[in-house]
């Protein structure tokens, strides 16, 4: 594998695809690897900002499944594993109680989760908005949200029959709500959310 020091992605020299056995044998080193279409990308660990923002999101929905177990919340590091070639981290994912039935292993998940989040930082924005989003609406992800902590922002994207729809952008300075469909009635103040 080649990559330059301090590269955001490293990637196959030959051009071969690596799939979920090379994966594992990735060194448990801090930094999250993934793997998209075959491809490592290898992202240094989270800042202070972004962990305080996963956690608010973490307590926010954690809470509220409390008092409405409909569902399973995980935060990295723990793999999603759509296929032999594409193997992420994301920040935060969910899955419905009947989802985790079937996807849910004793070491990974392996399929799709209904919701995925992506806490985006100045290395992970291209990403996240591209390779990730694409993936994320070809393996049948329903919703997806990018946390934009320089913005105060959180970008929305839903999915109906065609893929993802456009991106409804929320922001802490409208005093915006996020809401979802696939946990009615649950309320999340971006004001909480970024502090």
């Amino acid at each position: 594998m080649s990559g330059m020091p301090g590269s955001d992605d490293v990637r196959p020299a030959s051009g071969v695809k690596l799939t979920y056995d090379d994966f594992l044998l990735f060194p448990d080193d801090g930094k999250r690897h993934e793997l998209i279409d075959g491809e490592h990308y290898v992202t240094p660990s989270p800042n202070t900002r972004h962990q305080r923002i996963s956690g608010r999101l973490h307590l926010l929905i954690g809470n509220w499944l409390e008092a409405h177990p409909v569902g399973q919340l995980f935060f990295a590091p723990f793999d999603v594993v759509f296929s032999n070639f594409d193997v992420v981290e994301p920040d935060l994912l969910y899955m419905s109680n009947a989802r985790a039935t079937e996807i849910l292993t004793v070491k990974h998940v392996a399929g799709v989760p209904e919701l995925v989040i992506e806490i985006a930082s100045p290395g992970t924005r291209k990403r996240d908005e591209t390779l990730k989003r694409r993936l994320y609406e070809r393996t049948g992800v329903t919703e997806y949200w990018v946390v934009d902590p320089d913005l105060d922002a959180i970008r929305v994207y839903r999915r109906s029959t065609q893929g993802f729809d456009r991106p409804v952008e929320l922001s802490a300075e409208a005093a915006d709500v996020l809401t979802t469909p696939l946990l009615v009635n649950l309320e999340i103040p971006l004001a909480r959310v970024f502090g």
